[in-house]
């Protein structure tokens, strides 16, 4: 699949088959993860793979109760070990760089015929309960990953890129 498909075709899927996903699919999307760049090489994602239904079951439950947390094969808990660093624009860098380790993972997934959900509505007091998590870590998000019930038709609604790109200067 060309990149450009795999972006296009991405959406945030909330119903899941009741199908496990192959470790070796897996082991893509985390290695993928891996590969993604981050502020001056820190690296400081890490990531819990919680599979067991009764593991889900409580991530949903710290989820707000959305279902379809409780319904993916793999919740995913995306955190960042992180000393802080504050990047010289202002901006922490662990977020971010979470973030694009996150947008990795989605964008293999699509190409593993899987789907994703960012889930940033959760409590992260809650989730670091449930996952025995140090509070010296931060959950930046949860990121459910499953067989998708159904597959989503390209194109969404978007902004016309004359709506969002400016040159040179803000222009509105």
């Amino acid at each position: 699949m060309e990149l450009m498909e795999a972006i296009k075709r991405r959406s945030s899927i909330r119903n899941y088959q009741n199908r496990e996903i192959e470790q070796e699919k897996l082991n893509l999307l985390l290695e993928a993860a891996r590969l993604a760049p981050s502020a001056s090489n820190r690296q400081e994602w890490r990531f819990i793979v919680a599979k067991e239904f009764s593991t889900r079951q409580k991530l949903m439950a710290a989820a707000k109760g959305q279902h379809f947390v409780g319904e993916a094969a793999v919740v995913l808990a995306c955190c960042a070990e992180t000393d802080n660093h504050i990047m010289a624009c202002g901006q922490p860098c662990y977020p971010i760089d979470v973030a694009i380790a996150i947008d990795h993972i989605t964008l293999k997934a699509i190409e593993e015929g899987l789907g994703t959900c960012w889930v940033g509505a959760f409590d992260e007091n809650e989730v670091k309960k449930v996952l025995d998590i140090p509070e010296n870590i931060r959950v930046v998000e949860l990121l459910t990953i499953g067989y998708p019930q159904q597959v989503y038709e390209v194109g969404k609604n978007r902004l016309d890129l004359n709506e969002i790109v400016m040159y040179e200067k803000w222009e509105k």
